[in-house]
């Protein structure tokens, strides 16, 4: 059974939904399940101003994207890729503490769903495929 605060998370789509033109954009799928997400960020003097996306995903990759969204928001660009590496390396390694602002990722990162791994972080690969970092 799915945690309901998972299925919350999921339920926030604030940020769902591509606009004309951002700054990046970037798609990606995972090729283990078919999950796609289409990610644009938009930026000013190097910083990530907003993110939007659009998935066609399970409610993992949904509820990654829809938290991400949230967070990367007044994070430099040359600063991400080291905040996504932590995130990655809490994912395949519990005893690695999340960045305070990553902490509603905590409910995702859960040994049950961890052949999920793919799902969740496939809002943070096309991060980097955007900046292409």
């Amino acid at each position: 059974m799915i945690d309901i605060k998972i299925i919350n998370l999921a339920a926030n789509t604030k940020n769902y939904g591509l606009k004309k033109n951002g700054t990046y954009t970037a798609s990606c799928k995972n090729t283990t399940c078919g999950d796609r997400v289409k990610i644009q960020i938009y930026s000013k003097n190097g910083m990530v101003k907003d993110l939007r996306y659009e998935t066609e995903s399970c409610i993992f990759c949904q509820a990654s994207a829809s938290i991400l969204s949230n967070v990367i928001k007044s994070i430099h660009e040359k600063d991400l890729k080291k905040e996504i590496e932590i995130v990655y390396k809490s994912f395949n390694n519990g005893k690695i503490k999340l960045p305070k602002k990553y902490y509603l990722f905590k409910p995702l990162i859960n040994k049950k769903y961890k052949n999920r791994t793919n799902c969740i972080l496939l809002p943070f690969n096309a991060i980097l495929k955007a900046l292409r970092i």
